[in-house]
């Protein structure tokens, strides 16, 4: 039988290995215990034997995975991470549901080879899954072999500690009296919270009758604790007494310093509905500010739009399976949160930022997630069983007394649906939108851009995203006006209210005068006549007065953009963004589903025109909810790009071999994004390689994006081999300035006709002509029409735009004269800001 010691439970290695802290786990559904506590081990041995005397409940159908009762103890042993995916695949069950078997008893066996050379790692984890019968759990650290002691388990008959229960092993702290101006709500509740989780002991904050879960801040606030309420400490556990001094400390000290002095206004839940008065101006002249993200100005009337909760299917067959789902939305939600978060601390709004950050907190409350983890068990989808588990908790606040508690139900909702959208995917049902409608949202989805009825829709801007963003890019490819990262008041808006949207100044204006809609109709009007006139001799090609021709290429993103390339003069495809594929979905596109996109596009180009297809292209700012990243404390300089792939060959694999067979239906090259190094591009080009010879294909044209400044200074050495360079100008000017694009603060000075960035573009050029190696440029600054000169006169061979602007550059183009921009370049790269490079342009070339 199992050793045991009062009330402690002695669990046993099952295999030999280094142990591995679950926090460490490179998988956020074990790393953040959703599926149950304990510790992880890195095999050194390919059989996993009985850790004790047991039960075996059950038996994952893959075979990776097994469950056994010790003493009503439910422990999980889970080899490697992401292995359910190989369906069975390496791995020998020994047992059968229902047998009893004794500790070092063979249990399963598995090939270490294949598993670690076909799942995302060969950790694997040994969890406790009931906790609520688990009072301290103490594993070990180090090495183990087979048979040594892994964990210690102290059970009682659950976690909660009942006030009227014998005190033996309890500890009470003394009475405090709770000083904070509005009592334990969302924002010191959360600090609380935080505290309790430094601890293993069970710690429980009594009022009166009552008590709430210290780690939960739902529970906290259920609690409803206002200033001048007395409440107790109460521990349990081996670390019991530094908990209870821990705690009245944060109770005590900590929330005076952080949230003490002046009662102040009451923070606003983070997306309100809109108000009746119109928002408090950011600007004098009483418009407020955002990010430039699609040129044009637009006048109309504020549509406020929100999505409304998806129909989700109840059942799921594989609990694990919607665990790891669950914990994937949880991550990209964080990342969501702590984006928004960090830009309002960096524009000094704290009572926001600090909303957010409790909404984060939400996030990670204990009671949400185990009810949520219940409900999978039980066999609920993991959609339904967060939707439940959080709606219950709300309507918990929402009962409550104290308004300002009940008032955190909306908070609560609102992070719920955020998971919930990232799970399922927003509700795809129409909005009903009126005629002349500038759209405003916290944020747009790409199928959301996509949708908007462009007949009456004049424009929209969001106060989350920026001009590079993926909607900021689909709003100039559908020629919309649009502003991101817009003032978050323009949420509170009245819906009806007439505004002008400035998508070149970045502004929304309100309650504009009848004078005013006048000026914006002439300007619209003569803009009207100019892409007319553009788009009749869109056909003719890009040549400069004096007899230089300049590739004009469009940026796409599916077949449908590709199918009017044509029609406006493109010459090409100079950047196919492939992420959109990735996006909005529950897992990567097949191969086959790729190679069928990606030929239609050729197709759809014709055997003359090339399309460049760049390999996909997230993290950072772009993340998947299907691919778990880590959250990083600069996701920018991370893991995005070539890396990301890099480090998922599988996903990496299949979408090369998709591009080389869909290379057979047209001109079709591929380019790596975010190059930095020349091992970054050796690896991925050796993997082109290998799936080239596999395949049997002819060789195609292969580049990389520069987007760093490490491979605009090393242009020389990368075009060795390197067939063409693509320069994304967003990113480069991004690193090259160290300012954050995302940031509206900094929007106006991130400007890549800086001289620094022009001398990085210069650099790249004479590097790639050194080796006859061609240059194009497909980020924003290839559109702007000021830049075009300066681009033209530094060397460049393509621009690479996006498609209703295509007409409008080679307009630009054949009004040039090369030597003239050539002087301009030069005069440019001594210039002292973009600034004064637009200044340059405006006079030599109005």
């Amino acid at each position: 039988m199992t050793p045991r010691d009062g009330s402690s439970t002695t669990i046993f290695a099952p295999i030999a290995g280094v142990l591995v802290p679950l926090a460490e786990v490179p998988d956020p559904a074990f790393a953040q215990r959703l599926a149950g506590d304990g510790i992880a081990i890195d095999p050194l041995e390919q059989r996993i034997v009985a850790p004790c005397d047991a039960r075996v409940i059950m038996i994952h159908r893959a075979g990776h995975a097994l469950t056994l009762d010790v003493d009503g103890l439910e422990i999980l042993i889970h080899v490697g991470l992401d292995t359910v995916k190989l369906k069975g695949q390496g791995f020998k069950a020994r047992v059968k549901a229902g047998d009893l078997v004794r500790k070092g008893d063979e249990l399963l066996t598995f090939d270490a080879d294949y598993v670690a050379t076909h799942a995302l790692s060969l950790i694997s984890p040994v969890l406790v899954t009931n906790m609520d019968r688990v009072t301290s759990l103490r594993p070990q650290s180090g090495k183990v072999r087979g048979g040594d002691v892994l964990m210690t388990i102290g059970t009682g008959t659950g976690s909660t500690v009942a006030v009227a229960e014998s005190q033996r092993d309890a500890v009470r702290s003394a009475p405090i009296v709770v000083r904070h101006e509005s009592g334990l709500h969302a924002r010191p509740a959360a600090v609380v919270a935080a505290a309790a989780r430094q601890f293993t002991s069970d710690v429980r904050l009594v009022k009166g009758d009552r008590e709430a879960n210290a780690r939960s801040l739902v529970s906290i606030m259920a609690l409803e604790v206002a200033r001048g309420d007395t409440v107790t400490v109460v521990a349990r556990g081996e670390d019991a007494a530094q908990a209870i001094a821990g705690i009245t400390r944060t109770l005590t000290t900590d929330l005076a310093a952080a949230h003490g002095g002046a009662p102040s206004a009451k923070p606003a839940p983070v997306r309100r509905a809109p108000a009746t008065a119109a928002a408090a101006p950011s600007r004098a002249d009483g418009a407020l500010r955002g990010v430039a993200a699609s040129p044009g100005v637009a006048v109309g009337q504020v549509f406020q739009l929100r999505h409304e909760d998806a129909v989700i299917e109840e059942r799921a067959a594989d609990p694990n399976h919607e665990r790891r789902e669950l914990d994937a939305a949880i991550a990209s939600a964080h990342l969501q949160l702590e984006a928004m978060r960090a830009r309002l601390a960096t524009e000094a709004d704290a009572d926001r930022a600090a909303i957010f950050a409790a909404h984060q907190e939400l996030l990670e409350d204990p009671e949400v997630l185990d009810a949520a983890a219940t409900h999978i068990r039980e066999g609920a989808s993991a959609a339904f069983a967060w939707r439940a588990a959080y709606t219950g908790q709300a309507d918990r606040l929402a009962g409550l007394e104290n308004p300002l508690l009940a008032g955190r139900a909306a908070d609560l909702r609102d992070v719920g649906r955020r998971v919930l959208h990232l799970l399922v995917g927003r509700d795809d049902t129409p909005h009903d939108i009126p005629d002349d409608s500038i759209v405003v949202a916290e944020d747009l989805s790409p199928s959301d851009a996509v949708s908007l009825d462009r007949t009456r829709v004049r424009g929209f801007c969001t106060t989350m995203g920026s001009a590079t963003s993926h909607v900021a890019i689909l709003a100039r490819g559908l020629g919309i006006p649009a502003v991101a990262g817009m003032d978050p008041r323009a949420l509170d808006i009245a819906n009806g209210t007439r505004v002008i949207l400035d998508g070149e100044g970045g502004t929304l204006q309100l309650g504009p005068t009848a004078a005013e809609e006048a000026e914006i109709g002439k300007r619209q009007a003569l803009a009207a006549r100019q892409r007319i006139e553009e788009l009749a001799v869109a056909g003719e090609a890009a040549i400069t007065r004096d007899g230089h021709r300049v590739e004009v290429a469009a940026n796409i993103a599916d077949e449908k953009e590709a199918r009017q390339v044509p029609e406006v003069g493109g010459e090409g495809v100079g950047l196919l963004r492939t992420e959109f594929m990735f996006m909005e979905r529950r897992t990567a596109p097949s191969e086959d589903e790729q190679t069928r996109a990606y030929e239609a596009i050729a197709r759809a180009l014709g055997p003359d025109r090339i399309v460049v297809i760049r390999t996909l292209d997230v993290g950072g700012d772009k993340p998947l909810s299907y691919m778990p990243m880590e959250t990083e404390a600069n996701p920018f300089l991370g893991e995005r790009g070539v890396r990301l792939s890099l480090n998922r060959p599988e996903v990496f694999r299949a979408q090369i071999r998709a591009i080389l067979r869909a290379s057979k239906a047209g001109k079709v090259a591929m380019m790596f994004p975010m190059i930095s190094t020349i091992a970054e591009w050796r690896a991925a080009r050796q993997l082109v390689e290998e799936e080239r010879a596999a395949l049997g294909v002819p060789p195609i044209q292969i580049g990389i994006m520069v987007e760093t400044s490490s491979a605009a200074l090393m242009a020389d050495r990368f075009a060795e081999d390197a067939d063409f360079f693509s320069i994304g100008t967003n990113d480069l000017t991004q690193y090259t300035l160290a300012m954050d694009r995302t940031n509206p603060r900094l929007a106006p000075q991130v400007d890549a006709l800086h001289p620094a960035v022009l001398r990085l573009i210069e650099r790249t050029v004479a590097g790639a002509h050194a080796r006859k190696r061609w240059v194009g440029v497909c980020g924003a600054l290839a559109g702007d029409l000021q830049a075009v000169p300066v681009l033209v006169g530094l060397g460049v061979d393509e621009l690479s735009v996006s498609v209703p602007i295509v007409p409008a550059v080679k307009a630009r183009v054949r009004s040039l004269m090369l030597a003239e921009c050539k002087e301009t370049a030069r005069q440019a790269l001594d210039a002292g800001d973009g600034a004064e490079v637009r200044a340059l342009v405006a006079r030599r070339h109005t």
